[in-house]
């Protein structure tokens, strides 16, 4: 070994042995011949000392010539410190080692950028994920990429202890439509084919079900082609994906809760809190989410809930409201506390956020030095201002937006402005975790790609609630579906259901969302034909690792969590992928590359 001990292990109980120790200069500081080495490896620093009166020429001439990022080898006796010269914030801050030999193992060029951040701030992110080998010597990254390895070490350990077996799935799959875009890749064996990198192992798991296996799970990569964002690593990312059969939704629920608490504990200092009496997690509807909090996937650390005035709207006359109600809209209002403070300036950002999402604007009243102020004054009596203001009981210092219109633009504006309310006043607090889970979402919705075409609004694979029955005579905008989301301060962190596990009520879904038998049994034959063997009643979800260490830890960026990232373009600016590749390895897949629109 080319070290007896770690940089960060060393205490007072070694003093007096000789120690050998390896890792990089993170620092020099030579004060007048006195020469300082801080010595650094993934366990912590150690400070090296080179004292001309005690040290030879030739050492202090070669500890001179060394520069920030060497690798070192050092052999000397561990030193106590001098009085006064204690670092308490590192583990190894009483004691020091006086070298009496140095190896250069390696030396480095200049860094392009500072590594100490907090001697000089983080250098921009695209050259750090350029130079990315050199930004993982960062102790915090390397601090993020152990706590991912100990959340998955205590996934696996609760899973195993529960009869579970992990199974690793396909990478090379097939094209499913779950939801977002596939990566494609061609086949060479089979001309014009192509496989597709799997969004989720869904259809496998439900095969594994089918297999009897039971219980199963997975620290499954998936990979989907979608724009990246802050709690988003663009193409690839990872899911603990579990299924177990002979389930109902609330089996699910008292299997995963557990987990959750312990990686809230062990993982991150924040308090659970608003769980029910009986520790479990809180449980509210999707239509419920939106009313109240204008989001499905609700931030409950703090209490902003949205109210109807539909009534006293109407009284008001104000004519944009009597309008809204008379086309069969809502007015909905959200009273902020505290928010006359605003300014005019801060309160046209908020109505700016709300427009985003799809409304006109936003009405306000707010109430200062016990005078109410409103953005439609002139448009109502003053009895009719005071009556709305009295409805949700308006104190002084408050602020309430009203919005009307359409209900789900108009809770879900008003969601995005409690949202950034919550920011801005600072009612997201950090030490505190709220889960809970978003069940009874809409088996079906309008498509996003193609007005007018009903769709699915969630996993195609989820058991509408009510069966064949309910597809067969309800209008599909009414029918629930037994899946469910599980939300962690203000982010939805996993998504999962019962699952559909008869053919008849599977091909009676697709029907609704215009599918035909023919494309069914085309995009998903196996899982059907699976199914006419004996399918058991299953259900699971797939809770992402990444974004839950984010929210626990509160780092902002869910990118470095990954050792090698892609930027918010899709790109590793390290190896400088995606790349072309040469005409022979296109000829061999039989792919020719049409040029660029405009080229």
């Amino acid at each position: 070994m080319l070290r007896t001990h770690t940089c960060g292990e060393l205490n007072a109980a070694q003093v007096g042995e000789v120690v050998t120790l390896s890792g990089w200069a993170a620092s020099i500081r030579n004060h007048g011949g006195l020469i300082f080495i801080n010595l650094r490896d993934r366990y912590g620093f150690t400070q090296i000392i080179l004292d001309p009166a005690s040290t030879s020429p030739e050492l202090i001439a070669l500890a001179e010539t060394i520069k920030p990022e060497w690798v070192l080898q050092v052999t000397g006796p561990v030193h106590l410190r001098e009085e006064g010269q204690l670092n308490l914030d590192i583990k190894t801050g009483e004691i020091e080692i006086p070298a009496t030999e140095i190896k250069i193992l390696g030396r480095s060029k200049l860094l392009p950028f500072e590594l100490n951040e907090d001697k000089t701030g983080l250098a921009n992110e695209a050259l750090r994920l350029k130079y990315r080998y050199l930004d993982l010597r960062r102790p915090k990254i390397q601090e993020m990429l152990r706590t991912k390895d100990k959340m998955i070490t205590l996934i696996r350990e609760y899973f195993h202890a529960h009869d579970f077996t992990e199974v690793q799935t396909p990478i090379l799959a097939f094209s499913s439509p779950e939801g977002a875009r596939d990566f494609l890749i061609p086949s060479r064996l089979h001309p014009g084919k192509f496989y597709a990198l799997p969004q989720a192992p869904q259809q496998f798991k439900q095969l594994l079900m089918v297999g009897g296996l039971d219980r199963y799970f997975q620290i499954a990569p998936c990979f989907r082609d979608e724009d990246p964002r802050l709690d988003r690593h663009y193409g690839e990312f990872y899911q603990l994906d579990m299924e177990m059969s002979f389930v109902e939704q609330d089996d699910i629920f008292k299997m995963m809760e557990p987990l959750m608490k312990e990686l809230t504990e062990k993982l991150s200092d924040k308090k659970l809190i608003n769980l029910l009496p009986d520790g479990r997690f809180p449980q509210i509807s999707w239509r419920e989410a939106l009313d109240r909090y204008g989001s499905d996937k609700p931030d409950t650390r703090f209490a902003l809930e949205l109210q109807d005035v539909s009534e006293a709207a109407l009284k008001s006359e104000f004519v944009i409201f009597v309008e809204a109600l008379k086309a069969k809209g809502v007015v909905k209002a959200l009273k902020i506390p505290g928010g006359a403070k605003f300014s005019r300036r801060e309160i046209d950002e908020l109505i700016a956020i709300a427009k985003k999402r799809g409304v006109g604007g936003l009405a306000y009243i707010l109430k200062r030095e016990e005078v109410l102020s409103s953005s439609f004054t002139k448009a109502v009596t003053p009895e009719a201002l005071s009556s709305l203001a009295e409805t949700v009981s308006l104190a002084e210092g408050d602020l309430v937006f009203f919005a009307a219109g359409p209900w789900r633009p108009i809770v879900e504006s008003l969601g995005a402005v409690r949202n950034e309310v919550g920011l801005r006043l600072g009612l997201k607090d950090n030490s505190l975790a709220a889960w809970l889970w978003i069940v009874d979402f809409p088996m079906y919705d309008y498509s996003e790609l193609e007005e007018g075409r009903v769709d699915f609004s969630h996993n195609p694979f989820s058991m509408p609630q009510g069966g064949l029955e309910a597809l067969n005579s309800q209008d599909p905008f009414d029918i629930l579906a037994f899946q469910f989301d599980l939300v962690l301060n203000g982010f939805e962190v996993s998504s999962g259901g019962i699952r559909n596990h008869d053919p008849e009520i599977m091909y009676a879904a697709f029907k609704v969302a215009g599918y035909s038998k023919e494309e069914v049994d085309s995009k998903f034959g196996a899982m059907i034909n699976a199914f006419s063997y004996g399918a058991p009643p299953h259900g699971g979800n797939a809770p992402g690792i990444d974004r839950i260490l984010m929210v626990l830890n509160d780092w902002d960026s869910i990118r470095d969590i990954y050792a090698f990232p892609k930027d918010n373009q899709g790109r590793d600016l390290m190896s400088d992928a995606p790349t072309s590749v040469s005409e022979a390895q296109l000829d061999e897949l039989n792919i020719k590359i049409k040029p660029l629109r405009g080229v």
